[in-house]
């Protein structure tokens, strides 16, 4: 009878411990399984926090308008063997940038000059700019909107080749800046 016992005793301890051991495993699994979908979150949260302070960042980068699919900085084939220059060679960047006080966003907008060509001065610059306005005052000798879709650049004077005039606005949206005509000088 004792014998009897002792081996129910033995079955029923060793059921628990193979018991325990499955339990611990399966705990063990369910954790590590926890710990990779909270890791890989917090990596979500970690890259999203980056993003967030990589574009508050004093630097920032300006995207051309021929990115937003105003067509500028690409070759113009009408553009013939003789001419200086077209109108191609003017580029238009605009990022964003911190925004004023208030809260209203501000914008970067760098008018480029990228003529090769030697004693390339580009005068008459006309951007379209829709219903250009700025919370932010901008010198009206860099530039100015004339009348709807029509602003100037650098009050008609020439843009020397390779030479960058640059300018903040501040408005509620970007505006898209593309160049609709140019003087070859």
């Amino acid at each position: 009878m004792k014998k009897l016992i002792s081996n129910r005793r033995i079955a029923l301890f060793a059921f628990m411990v193979a018991f325990s051991v499955g339990i611990v495993l399966t705990l063990l699994t369910g954790m590590q399984h926890v710990q990779h979908r909270l890791f890989d979150r917090r990596a979500v949260r970690i890259s999203e926090q980056s993003n967030r302070n990589s574009s508050s960042s004093h630097r920032k980068l300006l995207h051309s308008a021929a990115e937003a699919g105003a067509g500028v900085g690409v070759v113009d084939p009408s553009r013939a063997w003789g001419e200086k220059c077209s109108r191609s060679d003017i580029v238009v960047n605009q990022g964003a940038t911190s925004p004023l006080p208030n809260g209203i966003p501000t914008y970067t907008v760098e008018i480029v000059n990228a003529c090769t060509v030697t004693g390339c001065a580009i005068s008459g610059i006309h951007l379209s700019c829709g219903w250009f306005s700025s919370a932010r005052l901008i010198n009206p000798k860099l530039f100015k909107r004339l009348h709807y879709d029509d602003c100037v650049v650098n009050d008609g004077k020439p843009l020397p080749s390779g030479a960058t005039l640059s300018f903040q606005y501040a408005n509620s949206f970007p505006y898209q800046l593309a160049v609709s005509s140019v003087i070859c000088g």
